[in-house]
């Protein structure tokens, strides 16, 4: 089962306990899902939509106390009736059914139910809105810039789709609608990649860190060598001298140890400016 189903069947199971919270809810999933009946009097939702028929059955019930659509349906939803008493799902929810910080969070969730999804955390973060319209579109965006949420538009195949790509404003969302579990399923994920990425970051910082290392000691041991060899160690200065035969003799140690073996003992900078020194002096020799 996919993690976008896995948060569908949490939120069937969360439901506002005042009426206005599951009118908004009912209103959000019949807008999104919503179809007009055949009789084209009402309007049905799409047992396709698993998801979205079931908690809406669920909040027909709840609210209504009836499983199928009457006229108080349409008119505690405020859905637009013409003059023939046909109704029309397919507008935006009215913004007299969101006044209430719980509302807009029914809303939010009923939207998703209808027609939301999320990919896998694994894999990345993508949830993603499949609107009738602009004005549906433009409404959830409100919504969720409400919440300090900043989601994208964009159209795919004539649809309007709002988008979200933040692993932080996706785990916001879901707090939102009530999907905890969820969440935390999310959050577990997210800290693990976090956890592996840091690590990585840091594995690569070091390897980095040891092939400058052993590419430095390589070159100093060379132009130590080329000046024993062309110059001859003994005629050095003491203290040139003193650190050129301990790096010869040990050309994997870091400047830190090299500076340890000296005696009296000499800090990284110190160690540094006398292998630079013979470097330059080894550059003097070869005529560079």
């Amino acid at each position: 089962m996919s993690f976008s189903s896995d948060v569908k069947d949490e939120l069937i199971n969360v439901t506002g306990q005042a009426r206005h919270c599951q009118l908004a809810e009912l209103a959000s999933i019949v807008h999104f899902a919503g179809k007009k009946s055949k009789t084209n009097t009402g309007f049905d939702i799409p047992v396709e939509n698993e998801h979205a028929s079931r908690k809406g059955f669920t909040l027909l019930t709840k609210t209504f106390n009836i499983n199928s659509v009457s006229d108080s349906v349409a008119q505690a939803l405020k859905l637009p009736v013409d003059d023939k008493g046909r109704t029309d799902p397919g507008y935006v929810t009215d913004a007299r059914l969101l006044l209430k910080d719980c509302c807009r969070r029914a809303y939010l969730r009923g939207a998703f139910l209808s027609c939301g999804t999320v990919s896998d955390p694994n894999k990345g973060y993508h949830l993603e809105y499949i609107c009738r319209s602009t004005e549906q579109a433009d409404q959830l965006c409100e919504v969720l810039a409400g919440y300090g949420i900043a989601a994208h538009k964009s159209l795919r195949k004539n649809h309007d789709i709002v988008y979200i790509k933040e692993g932080e404003a996706i785990v916001d969302l879901l707090n939102l609608m009530g999907a905890h579990m969820s969440l935390m399923n999310l959050e577990n994920i997210r800290i693990l990649k976090e956890v592996g990425n840091t690590v990585n970051r840091r594995v690569n910082c070091e390897t980095a860190n040891i092939a400058k290392t052993i590419s430095a000691a390589s070159k100093q041991s060379e132009d130590i060598e080329y000046i024993r060899d062309h110059y001859g160690l003994a005629g050095l200065p003491d203290r040139l001298r003193e650190i050129a035969e301990i790096r010869l003799a040990n050309p994997e140690a870091s400047l830190k140890e090299l500076g340890e073996m000296l005696d009296p003992p000499v800090g990284k900078s110190g160690v540094n400016h006398r292998l630079r020194s013979l470097s330059e002096f080894a550059d003097s020799l070869k005529g560079v």
